[in-house]
Protein backbone atom coordinates (compact mmCIF):
# COMPACT_ATOMS: atom_id res chain seq x y z
CA UNK A 1 0.00 0.00 0.00
CA UNK A 2 3.09 2.23 1.03
CA UNK A 3 4.93 1.24 -2.41
CA UNK A 4 1.84 2.43 -4.58
CA UNK A 5 1.44 5.43 -2.71
CA UNK A 6 5.36 6.50 -3.48
CA UNK A 7 5.31 5.20 -6.68
CA UNK A 8 1.88 7.12 -7.72
CA UNK A 9 3.44 10.50 -6.16
CA UNK A 10 7.08 10.09 -8.19
CA UNK A 11 4.80 9.47 -11.14
CA UNK A 12 2.58 12.66 -10.77
CA UNK A 13 5.52 14.60 -9.83
CA UNK A 14 7.91 13.21 -13.15
CA UNK A 15 4.92 14.38 -14.88
CA UNK A 16 4.71 17.64 -13.60
CA UNK A 17 8.44 18.54 -13.92
CA UNK A 18 8.14 16.95 -17.31
CA UNK A 19 4.75 19.44 -18.28
CA UNK A 20 7.13 22.56 -17.06
CA UNK A 21 9.59 22.26 -19.75
CA UNK A 22 6.80 23.32 -23.18
CA UNK A 23 9.62 24.85 -25.05
CA UNK A 24 11.30 21.75 -25.32
CA UNK A 25 11.22 20.45 -28.27
CA UNK A 26 13.99 17.35 -27.97
CA UNK A 27 16.26 16.48 -25.45
CA UNK A 28 18.14 13.49 -25.05
CA UNK A 29 21.80 12.32 -23.19
CA UNK A 30 23.22 9.13 -23.63
CA UNK A 31 25.68 7.56 -21.05
CA UNK A 32 29.28 6.77 -22.08
CA UNK A 33 30.52 3.38 -21.44
CA UNK A 34 33.07 3.43 -18.31
CA UNK A 35 33.45 7.37 -18.59
CA UNK A 36 35.83 7.21 -21.85
CA UNK A 37 34.78 8.53 -25.15
CA UNK A 38 35.81 6.62 -27.91
CA UNK A 39 36.60 8.41 -30.91
CA UNK A 40 34.63 5.23 -32.84
CA UNK A 41 31.64 5.59 -30.50
CA UNK A 42 29.08 8.01 -32.37
CA UNK A 43 26.16 9.20 -30.39
CA UNK A 44 23.21 9.32 -32.64
CA UNK A 45 19.90 11.24 -32.12
CA UNK A 46 16.51 11.74 -33.96
CA UNK A 47 14.76 14.45 -33.87
CA UNK A 48 11.00 15.50 -35.79
CA UNK A 49 11.11 18.82 -36.36
CA UNK A 50 7.23 19.85 -36.75
CA UNK A 51 7.65 23.08 -39.00
CA UNK A 52 10.28 25.40 -40.68
CA UNK A 53 9.07 28.35 -39.49
CA UNK A 54 9.68 28.56 -35.71
CA UNK A 55 12.93 29.50 -34.38
CA UNK A 56 14.83 27.22 -32.17
CA UNK A 57 17.81 27.64 -29.66
CA UNK A 58 20.04 24.51 -29.79
CA UNK A 59 22.60 23.43 -27.25
CA UNK A 60 25.13 20.38 -26.20
CA UNK A 61 24.59 18.75 -22.92
CA UNK A 62 27.83 17.03 -21.02
CA UNK A 63 28.34 15.60 -18.15
CA UNK A 64 32.02 15.31 -16.86
CA UNK A 65 34.36 14.28 -14.06
CA UNK A 66 37.05 16.66 -12.17
CA UNK A 67 39.27 13.19 -14.22
CA UNK A 68 38.12 15.22 -17.86
CA UNK A 69 42.16 16.93 -18.90
CA UNK A 70 41.03 19.68 -20.85
CA UNK A 71 39.16 22.93 -20.25
CA UNK A 72 37.18 22.33 -23.48
CA UNK A 73 35.97 20.19 -25.94
CA UNK A 74 35.82 19.60 -29.90
CA UNK A 75 33.09 17.48 -30.86
CA UNK A 76 31.93 16.68 -34.96
CA UNK A 77 28.26 17.48 -35.20
CA UNK A 78 26.91 15.28 -38.16
CA UNK A 79 23.17 16.30 -39.39
CA UNK A 80 21.24 14.21 -41.71
CA UNK A 81 18.40 16.47 -43.48
CA UNK A 82 15.01 15.14 -44.35
CA UNK A 83 15.73 15.47 -47.67
CA UNK A 84 19.22 13.26 -47.66
CA UNK A 85 21.76 15.76 -47.28
CA UNK A 86 24.35 15.64 -45.28
CA UNK A 87 26.30 18.23 -43.20
CA UNK A 88 28.99 18.66 -40.50
CA UNK A 89 29.82 20.64 -38.10
CA UNK A 90 33.17 21.27 -36.28
CA UNK A 91 32.26 23.00 -32.72
CA UNK A 92 34.27 23.85 -29.91
CA UNK A 93 32.85 24.25 -26.40
CA UNK A 94 34.54 25.65 -23.06
CA UNK A 95 33.66 23.47 -20.19
CA UNK A 96 36.18 25.75 -17.41
CA UNK A 97 37.19 28.83 -17.65
CA UNK A 98 40.95 29.84 -17.35
CA UNK A 99 41.48 29.16 -13.30
CA UNK A 100 40.41 25.83 -14.24
CA UNK A 101 36.76 26.05 -12.56
CA UNK A 102 34.41 23.82 -14.41
CA UNK A 103 30.85 25.68 -15.92
CA UNK A 104 27.66 24.35 -15.50
CA UNK A 105 26.15 22.66 -12.34
CA UNK A 106 28.15 20.15 -10.05
CA UNK A 107 27.82 17.28 -8.02
CA UNK A 108 30.64 16.34 -6.14
CA UNK A 109 33.29 15.81 -8.69
CA UNK A 110 30.82 15.83 -11.76
CA UNK A 111 30.02 18.62 -13.94
CA UNK A 112 26.74 19.18 -15.94
CA UNK A 113 26.83 21.73 -18.55
CA UNK A 114 24.54 22.79 -21.07
CA UNK A 115 26.55 24.86 -24.06
CA UNK A 116 25.10 27.19 -26.79
CA UNK A 117 25.32 25.73 -29.98
CA UNK A 118 23.16 27.61 -31.95
CA UNK A 119 20.21 30.56 -30.64
CA UNK A 120 17.42 31.43 -33.27
CA UNK A 121 17.87 28.86 -35.99
CA UNK A 122 15.13 27.38 -38.20
CA UNK A 123 15.47 24.07 -39.59
CA UNK A 124 14.96 24.22 -43.35
CA UNK A 125 12.62 21.54 -43.75
CA UNK A 126 9.89 19.83 -41.70
CA UNK A 127 11.12 16.29 -40.81
CA UNK A 128 13.18 13.88 -39.36
CA UNK A 129 16.76 14.78 -38.56
CA UNK A 130 19.07 12.26 -37.48
CA UNK A 131 22.00 14.18 -35.11
CA UNK A 132 25.10 12.47 -34.80
CA UNK A 133 27.70 13.48 -32.09
CA UNK A 134 32.03 12.04 -32.32
CA UNK A 135 34.58 13.86 -29.72
CA UNK A 136 37.16 15.45 -31.99
CA UNK A 137 39.74 15.68 -29.40
CA UNK A 138 42.90 14.24 -31.47
CA UNK A 139 43.02 11.31 -28.95
CA UNK A 140 41.27 7.85 -29.60
CA UNK A 141 39.59 7.59 -25.76
CA UNK A 142 38.86 10.87 -24.08
CA UNK A 143 38.75 10.31 -20.48
CA UNK A 144 36.04 11.90 -17.85
CA UNK A 145 32.76 12.28 -19.79
CA UNK A 146 30.11 10.61 -18.75
CA UNK A 147 27.64 11.44 -21.04
CA UNK A 148 26.59 13.65 -23.87
CA UNK A 149 23.53 14.64 -25.62
CA UNK A 150 21.43 17.23 -27.40
CA UNK A 151 18.99 19.66 -25.85
CA UNK A 152 16.54 21.92 -29.54
CA UNK A 153 13.88 24.09 -27.37
CA UNK A 154 12.06 26.77 -28.90
CA UNK A 155 13.47 29.98 -28.97
CA UNK A 156 11.54 32.53 -26.98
Amino acid sequence: MIITRIISALVLLTLVFSSCDSNRLYEENRDIKDGVWNVKDRLEFEVDVPDSLTPYNFYFNIRNTEDYPWSNIYVFMHTTFPNGKIGVDTVEFPLADQEGRWYGKGQGDIHDCQLVFKKGVRFPYPGKYKIALEQAMRVSELPGVVSAGIRIERAQ
